[in-house]
């Protein structure tokens, strides 16, 4: 087991943070743990947790990760519902990766009790 923490930014290691729902063992409990473990899941080319995170409605056929990006920290700008009692939320985040950084507002909804991912709008800066 890895002591090293989760690429997510949370201080807990891999294995006890974002891996244990990589791994289905458990599932993200709100819409933020979600859009954490779905980062992290770019960080590790994970494609097909992250199809699996995928509202059925948007997700596309296939998923192409491009390996040559290296991610290198998430960081959470605010949410917006998406809490055990909800069932859609709002994530803002800014994902850095070597050479730049994606500015995202993500939607996210509960589909049969789990969190799945919707859409996202990107926004400046």
């Amino acid at each position: 087991m890895s002591t090293r923490s989760c690429p997510c930014g949370l201080p807990e290691p891999y294995d006890k943070c974002c891996g244990r729902f990589h791994s289905g063992s458990a599932a993200a409990p709100t819409a933020e743990a979600l859009m954490r473990s779905r980062y992290c899941a770019f960080v590790r080319q994970d494609g097909a947790y992250l199809l699996r995170t995928w509202h059925p409605r948007t997700r596309p056929a296939r998923l192409d990760l491009d390996s040559g990006t290296r991610w290198t920290g998430l960081e959470i700008l605010g949410t917006s519902d998406g809490s055990a009692f909800h069932s859609v939320g709002t994530v803002t985040f800014r994902a850095s990766f070597r050479g730049g950084s994606l500015h995202e507002r993500s939607r996210f909804e509960r589909v049969d009790g789990a969190w799945v991912y919707v859409d996202g709008e990107f926004l400046e800066g």
